[in-house]
C-alpha cells in the first residue's frame, strides 16, 4: 500500500512530465537548502537562477510556472529573499502585469480583423524573403511606438489563426467544423510533410517578428520599460532619447534587417522554408469562403474591430493611459459593439495571458533573489573600476550578458543607479554619465535577444499555446536567434566603442541635443516620489 501510494504521488507530481524531469526538480528542491546552509546564500542564489533557466528551457516538457514556482517558494522559505521584496518587484512592474492581463485579451477580440488583413498579406506577397522582411520591419516599427508584448501578441494571434485553418483541413474537416489543432493523430498522411514545412515556415516568421520587436523597441523612449526608466533618470525627452541612441540603434537596425534577408536566402539556422503550395491554396480557399459567407453583421464587426485597432494605436502612441488600461478599453469597445456579452465568451480571451502573468510573477521572485543577494554586484564593481575610455563598451557587454539571464528592467535599474551614484560623488562628469546611460540601455536591449528569458516578448512567445504547435522550443529559439545575436551584438559593441562618443559630440555642436548638468539627475529621484 505505501509503495502504491508513493507511485501515485509521483504520477500526480507535475502530471505528464517525464519521470527524469520530475526527479530533477525534486533534486533541485533537496539540494538548494543544503547549498544555502553550507556554501552560503550567494552560491544558492546563482544555483537557483541556473535551475530557473533550466525550467524555461524545458518549457515544452512542463510549463515553467509549476517547477519555477516551487523553486521560488523554496527561495523565500530558506531566506534567499522575502515576500516583501517579491511584492516590491511586482509593484514595480504593475504596468507590465496589467499589459499582459488586458492587452493580450484585447488582441483576442481583434483576431477576425487581424486574420482578414494578414491572410491577404500572406497571399499577396509571394516571396518568402520579402514576407519575412515585412514581418520584421512591421514588428520593429510597431514596437518603437507601441509595446513589444502587444506586437508579439498580434503576431501570435495571426500565426495561430493560420495554423488552425490548415490543421483543420489537413485533418479532413471543413472550415466550419470544430477542431482541436493540438491533436496530430487525425492529420492525413498526404498532409504530414506539408504540415512539417508549414510549421517551419511559421517558426521563421515568428522569430523574425520577435527580433523585430527588439530592433524597434530599443530605438525610442516608449519602446521598452527600461528605456523610459533610463530617460526619466537622465531627463531626456522623446526626440533627445532617439538621437542619443541612434549612433548604436540605427546601425544595429540595418544589420538586423540584412541578417533577416541573408538567413532566408541561405536557409540556415532553421530559416528559409517557404509556405507549401497546398497550404497557400487552402488559405486562398479559406479567404474566398469567408468573403462569400460574410454577412452585414460580420462586416459591421470588422469595422468595429478596425476602429478599435485605430484607437489602440492612437492610445498607445499618445500615452493616453497606461498600456494595460488601454487594453481594457479595447476589450470593452470590441465586445460592446460586436455583441459579446456572455461571461464565458469573455473568459476565453484571458486563457493565454493569465498563465504567463503568473509565470512572470515567479520570474520577479527570482529577480528578488538576485537583488537581495546582490549577485550582480561584483560585475558592476569590476566595470566601474575600468578605465573611463572602455567603460562604455564594458557596460554594454556586462548589461547584455546579465540581461540575457535576468530581467532587463532590473539590470538597467541597478546599473543606472550605480552610475548615478558615481556622478553624484564626482567620479564621472555628466557627459560621461549620458554616454554610459546609452551603453546601458542598448546593452539591456540588444544582446538579450540571445535567450527567451532575455526579452519578455521572447518569453511570452516561448510559453504561448502556439509554441508547442509549431515545435518552437527554448533550444530552437536560442539557435534561431544566434545569428541575430552575434550580428546585432557585435554591431552594437563596435558602434559603442568607436562611433557613439564622436557622434554625440557632433550632435552637441549642431545643437541637436544639449549638455545636461549633474543636478538634473539629482532632482529626478525626488520628482519620482
Amino acid at each position: 500500500m505505501p509503495a502504491s501510494f508513493g507511485r501515485a504521488f509521483l504520477q500526480n507530481f507535475l502530471g505528464q512530465a517525464p519521470a527524469w524531469y520530475k526527479y530533477t526538480i525534486m533534486s533541485f528542491l533537496v539540494i538548494n537548502p543544503l547549498v544555502a546552509f553550507t556554501l552560503g546564500p550567494v552560491a544558492a542564489g546563482w544555483l537557483l537562477l541556473a535551475e530557473f533557466i533550466f525550467t524555461l528551457a524545458m518549457a515544452l516538457k512542463c510549463y515553467p510556472l509549476q517547477p519555477g514556482g516551487l523553486l521560488a517558494i523554496e527561495a523565500v522559505l530558506i531566506g534567499l529573499t522575502s515576500p516583501d521584496t517579491v511584492l516590491h518587484k511586482v509593484e514595480g512592474n504593475l504596468e507590465v502585469m496589467l499589459l499582459l492581463i488586458f492587452m493580450v485579451a484585447g488582441i483576442f477580440f481583434l483576431k477576425d480583423l487581424l486574420l482578414f488583413m494578414f491572410t491577404r498579406i500572406l497571399l499577396g506577397v509571394k516571396s518568402k524573403v520579402r514576407l519575412s522582411l515585412l514581418f520584421c520591419i512591421a514588428a520593429a516599427v510597431l514596437s518603437a511606438f507601441l509595446d513589444a508584448l502587444t506586437v508579439t501578441a498580434v503576431v501570435i494571434a495571426v500565426c495561430t489563426g493560420f495554423y488552425g485553418i490548415y490543421h483543420k483541413v489537413a485533418s479532413g474537416k471543413t472550415f466550419q467544423q470544430k477542431h482541436d489543432h493540438g491533436d496530430d493523430t487525425t492529420v492525413e498522411d498526404l498532409h504530414r510533410e506539408d504540415l512539417r514545412r508549414f510549421r517551419s515556415f511559421l517558426r521563421s516568421l515568428l522569430m523574425h517578428a520577435a527580433v523585430g520587436t527588439a530592433l524597434g523597441g530599443v530605438c525610442t523612449l516608449v519602446g521598452e520599460p527600461q528605456n523610459l526608466l533610463i530617460a526619466n533618470k537622465a531627463g531626456w525627452e522623446f526626440g533627445e532619447f532617439f538621437l542619443r541612441m541612434a549612433p548604436i540603434t540605427l546601425p544595429v537596425l540595418v544589420a538586423g534587417l540584412l541578417t533577416c534577408v541573408l538567413l532566408e536566402i541561405s536557409g540556415s539556422f532553421g530559416y528559409g522554408e517557404d509556405i507549401p503550395e497546398k497550404v497557400r491554396g487552402i488559405m486562398r480557399q479559406y479567404a474566398l469562403e469567408q468573403d462569400r459567407k460574410r454577412t452585414p453583421q460580420n462586416r459591421a464587426a470588422l469595422v468595429i474591430q478596425a476602429l478599435t485597432a485605430v484607437w489602440l494605436v492612437v492610445g498607445l502612441a499618445t500615452h493616453a493611459a497606461s498600456v494595460g488600461l488601454v487594453g481594457l478599453t479595447v476589450i470593452i469597445l470590441a465586445t460592446s459593439f460586436t455583441g459579446i456579452i456572455e461571461e464565458h465568451r469573455l473568459g476565453a480571451a484571458f486563457e493565454e495571458a493569465l498563465p504567463f502573468t503568473a509565470l512572470l510573477t515567479v520570474f520577479f521572485a527570482v529577480v528578488a533573489v538576485i537583488a537581495d543577494q546582490q549577485l550582480f554586484a561584483p560585475v558592476i564593481e569590476y566595470v566601474l573600476s575600468l578605465e573611463k575610455s572602455i567603460q562604455g563598451p564594458a557596460f554594454y557587454v556586462a548589461n547584455g550578458v546579465l540581461s540575457a539571464v535576468s530581467d532587463n528592467v532590473f539590470v538597467a535599474t541597478v546599473y543606472v543607479d550605480e552610475v548615478g551614484q558615481a556622478l553624484l560623488k564626482g567620479e564621472i562628469n555628466r557627459d560621461t554619465f549620458d554616454l554610459l546611460a546609452v551603453a546601458i540601455n542598448t546593452g539591456t536591449n540588444i544582446p538579450s535577444v540571445a535567450t527567451p528569458n532575455g526579452q519578455a516578448a521572447f518569453l511570452f512567445l516561448l510559453t504561448s499555446a502556439l509554441a508547442p504547435l509549431v515545435r518552437l522550443s527554448y533550444g530552437r529559439m536560442v539557435v534561431m536567434a544566434l545569428p541575430y545575436t552575434i550580428v546585432m551584438s557585435i554591431t552594437g559593441l563596435i558602434m559603442s566603442a568607436t562611433v557613439l562618443e564622436p557622434a554625440t559630440d557632433a550632435m552637441y555642436e549642431k545643437g541637436w541635443i544639449s549638455h545636461h548638468s549633474a543636478s538634473e539627475y539629482t532632482d529626478k529621484p525626488e520628482q519620482g516620489h
